[in-house]
């Protein structure tokens, strides 16, 4: 595969787009702005100075989150797209992709597409706002390749060369012994709208074999299958049927689906959708943005604050099967057989299969045509697309699934692959597309993160950090919100357009986050914590514990592995799959044991069988020899099932399978093989073969982890979350020890990064055994933590070797700048054994009992309609509680959204004094919260474990405590809009408690 776009930035702290912004003219630097800082690139540990507290605490824009930013095509107003640019830069996001998406407006004609569709003048100069806007605030703005979605190209008719195509069949059952004579079978289905023409590829004609029939497919015998084409005369046909049985004719009919992009028309004329498997098709699309909408100042401007070309999922939707004309050719050269005497067991009808021969020659049938297809996808659309967006400084981005296509092969090819917390069944499809990222040498992997169903204007918070936490863990690093709507469309009513809401009469997908949303008070506190999750994860180069070998290479499927998905990653164990391509990359070798050693450094290959062609142990020959080679070099090697009876994918050529077996037989008669019959005896195989986890659990645990390696530190990103979004029985709090693996030279101490605040924490309390550290980690479900094994003083502190605590039966130890302090919550004698062996005993006084605050002073913003669609309207609210409730349930705020703000007085005995303090534990909260005690703003609250230590900032006496809440639209919408919201249900606003202040005590260890 062809190199990848430079990484941006590097050692130097010189970035492209440090470098371009200063080759511009002073006229249009000018107009820019200050050029953009520099930052380091991805893959590096920080503006090359190493590791520190500011490179956690401070990301860069580069790694912070980024929005879908939905446009009504080209209706948008340039100051306005500036000021949406500012916005999120305020909040503290890193960019934004524009996307020309309206599902909410059903009267397209108020769009005006003939003078602001896609593509249009008003649409190019909304977009060089965003872009200069961009460029001053340090942001990057990302393109749709074509308005919405699938990929499209403005004129393309459904005629054209460059239009996407489809192959559709007829059929005439004929008795044996009959003759038919007549018009060729037409198409089962009629042509899409504006389809003119269409071009008969072949006739064929096959008998029956029930032996072979399915409860949707017809049974054929494939060597019955007569090609009937060059019978056909002016659209007839004359044909006897063989005596006996019975028979069935087949057309094929070539021409275009006349697929549009999603909720159009976008534009004028309409856009159609392109052929994603030629090279026409590719044509059309960059053609179009050379000669229609790339301008000399829009090049200028994407060389400065441009990011990347973005293409969603590949939803290409026909009656019958997807189809390029150039398919045969590519066929019979990737397989050295022809195509037309396996189409029955290949054509679709409504997306199911009509024909079948016997079952393990369709199956491999099927696995050949769409691996034909998987490169075809690849080399002419998105190699192509690649190559091109790099020529004008550009990544690329995508979604490369919705086919039966090889996405974790298109992973290695793309700048950057991307998936999608909606569509995605579980953490599974996620480390397929991470697996060819991280062989192919990439970074960064993206997610379409919060699209969820119906829950327009009442998405909280913490349902998303819920969501997201496992994909983090799963090899996710880049997170694009869904999303950010321009605030304005004719017809939108309030707070403003929102490209999903309504759907269908009713709240459609994802959110419309902006300052419309009461929560965007507080959202910063989001962005802080999710840019330091992504800094983690992505600096130095991902580590996985092994490589699980995909036949097939689809991802959106949920299908996981065998032993790994529901027994080791409870355990600790982490994986990526790979597909036949990722085996021949550069990085594809084997050293020391570990296969891709600069890159996932995998210690075991697992294979299995193909889960999507019935479980048979299948292996390609080329890939077969690829595992003997890497088992030769040293690579531990796991296969599951009956692999010494192993059988191609593919219809095997002659002599092929033999020859497979043969290789296979040489590979597990190998010291570094072993070969399983039971899924349940895998772990002992790895056993057997030296290999364990870099992440070790004491008990099955719903934590999940993330390794990075950088050549100061190994990270370990570790959240308590979930495989797929309802799992049952629901996540637990857990509260367990870990044994996280240091790998680089040198000693090493542990530290804990705090996502939130951007605080480095050394750990006082571990245990250290050879390169293992165990320490405790309790998480509240879908909370997350970050442990970091580096040397002593790595992110500032001044701590340098001092000895640890291995054990201690007090709450808590913590080492501070004047030496080892224990916590205790209560009253007593405490031991504590540091690491030479020495114990030491402290005694801890009394401590006074928590605080429960029994009165409160509520004060609320409550949002309404303003004047406009996008005005709010403000009424102030007063309540005195004795009790908290969610506003559901207080009368006068049943149907209030808006911001709350309690306060109340905490009341401290005489004698706290300076070895005092208190957690505060807030429990229920809905939605984003901030405190402030005595006048002092507190940092970010944990949206999944709402306590903060307030020690430092109590006092003897009366202590002031507010609680600023902050909530969604849907309650006020429900009363607002009941046309579209009435029917959703109250949701729980507010702080619910309870409420609790928790003192402790701490005292010096000397």
């Amino acid at each position: 595969m062809p190199d990848s776009l430079p990484r941006r930035g590097g050692t130097s702290g010189t970035t492209r787009r440090t470098v371009l912004a200063a080759g511009l003219t002073a006229a249009t630097v000018a107009s820019l702005g200050p050029a953009l800082p520099a930052v380091a690139a991805p893959g590096s540990a920080a503006n090359g100075r190493g590791l520190d507290g500011e490179w956690f605490a401070s990301p860069p824009r580069s790694v912070r989150p980024r929005f879908r930013w939905w446009w009504p095509d080209g209706l948008v107003a340039p100051d306005e797209v500036a000021r949406e640019v500012d916005q999120m830069a305020d909040a503290g996001f890193g960019g934004a992709e524009i996307a020309a998406v309206h599902h909410s407006i059903r009267d397209k004609s108020v769009l005006d597409t003939a003078r602001h569709g896609w593509g249009s003048r008003p649409w190019r100069d909304g977009v060089e706002a965003a872009l200069r806007r961009a460029a001053r605030r340090g942001l990057t703005i990302d393109l749709t390749l074509g308005p919405s979605w699938p990929a499209a190209v403005p004129g393309v008719a459904p005629d054209d060369e460059a239009a996407v195509k489809e192959l559709v069949h007829g059929r005439v059952p004929l008795a044996g012994g009959a003759t038919f004579s007549g018009p060729v079978p037409p198409p089962v289905h009629e042509p899409g709208s504006g389809v003119t023409g269409q071009r008969l590829l072949a006739v064929q004609a096959a008998r029956i074999d029930a032996a072979h029939s399915t409860r949707k497919e017809t049974g054929l015998d494939l060597a019955t299958v007569q090609d009937l084409t060059d019978r056909v005369f002016d659209g007839l046909l004359t044909w006897a049927a063989p005596p006996g049985g019975e028979w069935v004719l087949i057309s094929y009919w070539q021409r275009g689906s006349g697929q549009q992009p999603e909720s159009g028309p976008h534009s004028s004329p309409a856009a159609g959708v392109v052929d994603h498997f030629s090279a026409a098709g590719t044509a059309a699309i960059t053609e179009y943005w050379e000669s229609r909408v790339l301008t000399d100042s829009l090049r200028r401007l994407l060389r400065v604050a441009g990011g990347a070309f973005f293409e969603d999922s590949i939803e290409l939707e026909t009656d019958g099967l997807q189809w390029t004309p150039l398919l045969p050719e590519a066929f019979a050269k990737h397989t050295g057989r022809p195509l037309l005497p396996y189409l029955p067991a290949l054509v679709l009808d409504n997306g199911n299969q009509v024909f079948t021969f016997e079952a393990q020659l369709t199956r491999q049938i099927r696995h050949d045509f769409w691996e034909t297809v998987s490169g075809l996808f690849n080399r002419h659309h998105v190699r192509a697309l690649r190559d091109w967006a790099h020529s004008l400084g550009m990544a690329l981005r995508a979604q490369p699934y919705g086919l039966p296509t090889d996405a974790i092969a298109s992973a290695a090819v793309l700048d950057i692959a991307e998936g999608e917390s909606l569509g995605f069944k579980n953490l599974d499809d996620y480390r397929c597309l991470a697996g060819g990222r991280d062989v192919a040498g990439h970074t960064v992997l993206s997610c379409e993160a919060g699209a969820y169903n119906g829950s327009a204007y009442g998405t909280t918070w913490d349902r998303f950090l819920r969501t997201m936490g496992g994909a983090y863990a799963a090899g996710v690093n880049q997170t694009v919100l869904h999303g950010f709507s321009y605030a304005t469309a004719p017809g939108a009513g309030w707070p403003g357009f929102a490209a999903f809401s309504p759907y269908g009469g009713a709240p459609g997908y994802g959110e419309s986050w902006g300052p419309r949303q009461p929560t965007w008070r507080h959202v910063d506190d989001i962005a802080g914590y999710l840019g330091r999750v992504h800094r983690v994860l992505q600096a130095g180069t991902a580590r996985a514990d092994v490589a699980v070998f995909r036949q097939t290479g689809y991802t959106a499927t949920g299908i996981g592995a065998s032993w790994f998905t529901s027994t080791a990653v409870p355990l600790g164990w982490t994986h990526q799959f790979l597909s036949g391509p990722l085996l021949g990359l550069p990085g594809a070798t084997v050293s020391g044991g570990r296969l891709a050693p600069e890159g996932p450094a995998y210690k075991a290959l697992f294979v299995e069988g193909d889960f999507f062609y019935g479980s048979a142990p299948t292996l390609a020959e080329t890939d077969a020899r690829r595992l003997l080679e890497f088992a030769r070099a040293g690579l531990p090697i796991v296969l599951l099932g009956a692999f010494d009876q192993a059988l191609t994918p593919g219809v095997p050529a002659d002599g092929e399978t033999e020859r497979l077996r043969e290789v296979l037989a040489r590979l597990l008669a190998l010291p570094t093989v072993r070969r399983v019959t039971d899924k349940a005896a895998v772990g002992d195989a790895l056993a057997d073969l030296g290999v364990t986890p870099d992440a070790r659990y004491t008990t099955s645990s719903t934590l999940l982890n993330a390794h990075r390696s950088t050549e100061d530190a190994d990270f370990y990103y570790l959240c308590n979350g979930k495989h797929a979004e309802n799992v049952k029985p629901p996540v637990a709090a857990i509260d367990h020890e870990v044994t996280l693996r240091h790998t680089r030279r040198g000693s090493a101490v542990p530290y804990v990064l705090d996502p939130w605040t951007g605080r480095a924490l050394r750990v006082a309390r571990y245990t250290e055994d050879g390169d293992g550290f165990t320490l405790r980690v309790a998480l509240q479900p879908g909370q997350a933590t970050i442990v970091a094994l580096g040397r002593p003083g790595l992110f500032g502190d001044r701590l340098g070797r001092r000895p640890h605590v291995v054990a201690t039966d007090a709450d808590e130890v913590l080492f501070t700048r004047k030496g080892t302090v224990v916590r205790a919550s209560r009253a007593g004698t405490y031991a504590t054994r540091f690491s030479p062996g020495r114990t030491v005993t402290t005694t801890i006084s009394e401590i006074p009992v928590p605080v429960v605050p029994d009165r409160w002073r509520l004060d609320v913003e409550d949002w309404r309609p303003g004047a406009g669609a996008t005005d709010t309207e403000v009424v102030r609210h007063t309540l005195t509680l004795d009790a908290l409730l969610p506003w559901s349930q207080i009368p006068e705020l049943a149907d209030v959204s808006g911001i709350g703000r309690y306060r109340t007085t905490l009341t401290l005995p005489s004698d706290w004094g300076a070895d005092h303090g208190a957690l505060l534990e807030l429990g229920e909260v809905g939605d984003t919260c901030r405190v402030t005690l005595n006048g002092t703003r507190l940092g970010p609250v944990d949206r999944l474990r709402p306590v903060l230590d307030v020690g430092p900032w109590l006092r003897r006496g009366h202590n002031t405590l507010e609680v600023e809440v902050a909530t969604p639209l849907i309650n006020r919408l429900r009363v607002a809009r009941p046309d579209v919201f009435g029917t959703v249900t109250r949701q729980a606003y507010g702080l619910t408690g309870p409420v609790r202040l928790v003192p402790y005590r701490q005292a010096s260890l000397t």
